[in-house]
């Protein structure tokens, strides 16, 4: 990755490159329902979401310490990591890819996927 703090003003390649790095670090703890959008067409400020649950706060925590591992052995530091010690809904902001990583039933109340419906879905999950 071109900068060791985020990916921010990257080629839509290496954006991709990493949210797939995010998703398999995901996969690799259990976390469910791992989701990509592709969100360049209809914000600004970002070119993908990556969307995934865990089923408990610790399992949450665990989910995004494996995310944050991840990024470090490609070089990349979040700009932010928001809501780790509650372990409800952690961002995780890369500036050109955000993870969530949510609490199941929180996910559900927020319904991040909706909110952003026009945004085209990726197929990045590998097959279990």
């Amino acid at each position: 990755m071109k900068n060791n703090l985020a990916v921010v003003g990257a080629t839509k390649d290496e954006s991709l490159l990493l949210a797939k790095r995010i998703v398999e670090a995901c996969e690799e703890v259990k976390g469910n329902e791992v989701v990509v959008l592709d969100v360049a067409s209809v914000a600004d400020f970002a070119d993908y979401f990556i969307v995934a649950s865990g089923r408990s706060d610790r399992q949450v925590q665990g989910i995004t310490n494996r995310v944050i591992e991840e990024l470090a052995k490609l070089g990349v530091r979040p700009l932010s990591v928001e809501g780790y010690e509650e372990g409800q809904w952690v961002l995780i902001d890369c500036g050109d890819v955000v993870a969530h990583v949510f609490y199941e039933p929180v996910r559900s109340a927020y319904d991040i996927e909706s909110l952003w419906m026009r945004a085209r879905r990726l197929d990045l999950v590998r097959a279990a």
